[in-house]
């Protein structure tokens, strides 16, 4: 029989600031005890010295995270020049080093081809799996290994900053799967420089925005407060990325069993992935095929 898990049956989504430091599964287990919730999940790696947006999914809020996880999300960062590190970031040894240092006009050129579709290899220091085993754990082996490229949509690239001749600051919107140190690391290639992140930060989220964020000492300070809750997010906003179908009752119960039910008409095409929602709440999520929604996940009903 298995084993009841404890906690309470708390849904929702609480953004947290990310400091540098921690992984984002302690971030999750962090929140998770603090607010003593049965269920967490995360809506997207950061890197454990990266810093910003980290949405936290609770009980039936962790049904939405692939929405999140599939959703843009945009990053600042800073890169040093003249200088290639093991790891792609300030963290790791340096493999190589050049004295060319870029002017603005060449930067500018050179971040044309890595807007659009490009093909992205992920770090070697990175939780891509080869074989069944994660690429960070070879790569701190030793094991010369090969990574293969990857599908990447970049919607924006942009200098924003020179503070010197070594470094520059950019801003990135990108689809799901993107590696900013990747990013840097080609970039510094292209250029014939060598370069590397010093610092990233993750600015928004799909529809979670910096301003929502809680820093992580201030959720420490409210662990296993009635207080805590109230910073929480419906999780309906995990879903705002899809068409919103209003449904009946009637529709709602046959939902919540699984079964197809009637939808009013909104804004939908057939085919559409879509959700259906009776009284603001989230009742389900599917496919919308003449005036019913066909459930792929469903929501319990609010206690």
């Amino acid at each position: 029989m298995a084993r009841k898990r404890k906690g309470r049956d708390i849904s929702g989504w609480l953004v947290v600031d990310k400091p540098a430091g921690p992984s984002s599964t302690a971030i999750v287990n962090k929140v998770r005890w603090a607010l003593q919730a049965k269920k967490a999940g995360h809506a997207g790696t950061l890197d454990p010295e990266a810093t910003g947006v980290l949405a936290i999914a609770l009980g039936e809020a962790t049904k939405t995270v692939p929405f999140v996880t599939d959703a843009l999300k945009a990053y600042r960062f800073g890169v040093r020049f003249g200088q290639a590190t093991n790891t792609d970031d300030a963290e790791g040894e340096v493999i190589a080093a050049s004295d060319a240092r870029p002017t603005d006009d060449e930067i500018k050129q050179a971040l044309r081809p890595f807007i659009g579709d490009i093909m992205q290899v992920p770090p070697r220091f990175s939780a891509v799996k080869i074989d069944g085993e994660r690429a960070y754990k070879r790569a701190r082996e030793g094991e010369d290994m090969e990574i293969a490229a990857r599908p990447l949509w970049v919607e924006e690239l942009l200098l924003t900053d020179r503070p010197d001749a070594d470094g520059a600051v950019f801003e990135m919107t990108c689809g799901k799967g993107g590696y900013v140190r990747a990013i840097a690391r080609d970039l510094g290639e292209s250029l014939g420089c060598h370069a590397h992140v010093t610092w990233l930060r993750r600015t928004w989220s799909g529809p979670f925005e910096e301003e929502d964020a809680i820093p992580l000492s201030r959720i420490e300070d409210l662990a296993q407060d009635p207080a805590l809750d109230e910073f929480l997010l419906p999780l309906e906003v995990g879903l705002s990325e899809l068409p919103e179908l209003r449904c009946t009752p009637e529709g709602a119960a046959k939902l919540r069993n699984g079964n197809p039910g009637m939808v009013h008409p909104g804004d939908a095409e057939y085919g559409d992935e879509c959700w259906a929602s009776l009284d603001g709440r989230a009742v389900a999520v599917g496919i919308y095929k003449a005036g019913a929604l066909h459930p792929s996940r469903v929501f319990a009903a609010p206690a």
